[in-house]
């Protein structure tokens, strides 16, 4: 170590060597520097700055780094932004829905002042009206279920074949000897599944209201009910598994009283999204592990595109005879996302923002196809015509960018994460089912993490798998047009009824409509 200058060799030699030390750790704290700079930089963005992952506004147009210019044939085209013309609504107050029930309240003047001042009577030659928006807080009623009997007073004290009592019998409901009602099963488990509303804030709610419900009465209800529509869930699962694209992701999830494992462990919430593309259905799997085995059992046997994010758990789909793995391009945008909000550069170009313009281009091949209305068959031709010379040149500026940029910058990380996930990236391609990205499943999973924050755990496993089944069954019926409360209303009024499998398929939100739902409502007098 040398720390005066009276310490240095007179050799020239060994002062070059010094030097040449000194510059390579220099150089090699410097690039220290720069890395810990720009995590830092991502830090804060993720504390202060915008969750959006949305684009600038005219990204198409880049400007190439001066020093780190791609080969022309490779390089971004710039693409011409069309605004279409749109007509500008009216300002003012929308009005009220159709639908609502109107209760008319007229204002008139006395009978005195329809006397003109000349003595003749005055004529009504119209009105004005104007609508006020009202609302009736939440009624609590008790439906008391009347069953007369009946007894024959000739045959009192004497032996008969038949019943000497006859009584009409007990109404069938989804919870035996439940006090709970399906409009009452409904609003609480749309307002916890549904609204994020945990039990013990619903508790509070029955309180103001002057009905006692304890938390436990209402888990308990969740869960028994759940129970009576698990032949629905295998009935989904069926629904996914029979194709064309299933889409899957995970997220954390605690329980608290879990065997053999510590309150603090986390525990994981599967998604399962797949089904007819205009009728998709959800399928939410509770499981202690995020191994590749839960989803290896859920697909076993199936075939079909699977999508997924890059979570290695999934690299036993690209083994699998008949399974086309996909990849998620939102994942890899991500990736370059994170490294435009770690440089630190502003609104400056770069390599980042090439590599963005590529993913844009993609994209609006998307929005191409999409507005043209175009079916599977045409979108796989599209990508084939249009995407495939996009992904060409990305990969090819990719793989030179990858020998230039440092391996551990954020940069060198969204570079090698999409060259390692490119084989999967580029499959969607050849599948017209399929989109460029996870979304669809990540969008179904949004639900449920909106209601962890709220509730934070799961009680015990039995609870976690409830709540899965729940999920399954009211994110279904959003994705075909059904509102939660009718859809589950209906649906418990129905199931005690029902005997064989048709009768539970007909109750699935795919084999339902609005004005059926509605048309149940009224028979019940809601």
């Amino acid at each position: 170590m040398i720390n005066t200058t009276s310490t240095l060799p007179d050799d020239p030699q060994e002062l070059k060597r010094i030097i040449a030390e000194l510059q390579s750790t220099q150089y090699r704290y410097e690039q220290e520097n720069d890395l810990l700079r720009e995590q830092i930089r991502l830090l804060y963005a993720r504390i202060f700055g915008k969750k959006s992952e949305k684009g600038k506004i005219d990204p198409s147009s880049v400007q190439l780094p001066l020093f780190d210019m791609p080969e022309p044939e490779i390089e971004p085209e710039t693409q011409e932004v069309e605004v279409p013309a749109y007509t500008r609504e009216k300002a003012g107050r929308k009005k009220l829905p159709e639908n609502l029930p109107r209760v008319e309240v007229v204002h008139d003047i006395p009978e005195e002042e329809k006397v003109c001042t000349c003595g003749g009577e005055m004529s009504r030659i119209g009105e004005d009206v104007s609508e006020k928006l009202d609302i009736i807080p939440a009624v609590i009623r008790v439906i008391r279920h009347i069953r007369p009997k009946y007894a024959c007073k000739h045959c009192e004290g004497i032996e008969t074949e038949g019943p000497a009592v006859k009584i009409a019998p007990a109404p069938k409901q989804i919870i035996e000897k439940g006090i709970a009602t399906a409009g009452l099963l409904a609003h609480i488990l749309t307002a916890k599944f549904c609204d994020a509303l945990p039990f013990y804030r619903q508790e509070r709610q029955f309180s103001r209201l002057g009905v006692d419900f304890p938390r436990a009465t209402m888990c308990n209800w969740s869960m028994k009910a759940a129970r009576a529509c698990e032949l629905l869930l295998n009935m989904l699962k069926d629904q996914i598994r029979s194709g064309p694209l299933i889409n899957v992701d995970e997220t954390t999830v605690q329980v608290l009283a879990e065997p053999g494992r510590a309150p603090t462990t986390k525990s994981y919430m599967w998604i399962f999204r797949g089904g007819p593309p205009k009728n998709p259905a959800f399928v939410y799997h509770y499981a202690p592990s995020r191994s590749g085995d839960i989803a290896a059992l859920f697909l076993k046997g199936y075939k079909g595109v699977v999508q997924t994010d890059g979570y290695a758990g999934y690299d036993f789909l690209d083994k699998l005879p008949h399974v086309f793995h996909a990849g998620c391009w939102a994942h890899a945008r991500r990736k370059f996302m994170e490294a435009e909000k770690g440089s630190g550069k502003g609104n400056k170009t770069g390599s980042v923002d090439i590599a963005l313009g590529y993913i844009r281009k993609l994209y609006a091949v998307e929005h191409e196809g999409s507005k043209k209305g175009y079916k599977p068959e045409q979108m796989r031709i599209l990508r084939q015509e249009k995407s495939k010379p996009i992904l060409d040149d990305f990969f090819k500026w990719l793989s030179k960018k990858s020998l230039h940029v440092a391996p551990k910058s954020l940069l060198g990380a969204a570079v090698n994460y999409t060259l390692k996930q490119w084989h999967r990236l580029v499959e969607y391609c050849d599948h017209g089912v399929a989109t460029p990205d996870n979304n669809a499943a990540e969008n179904a999973i949004r639900p449920f993490v909106v209601g962890r924050k709220n509730w934070l755990f799961a009680g015990t496993p039995a609870g976690a798998a409830a709540s899965a089944c729940l999920y399954s069954l009211i994110e279904t019926a959003k994705a075909n047009g059904l509102e939660p409360y009718k859809y589950l209303r209906y649906l418990f009024e129905k199931l005690p009824f029902a005997m064989t499998e048709d009768d539970y398929r007909k109750l699935l939100p795919q084999n339902l409509s609005v004005a059926e739902l509605d048309l149940g409502q009224l028979v019940t007098g809601v």
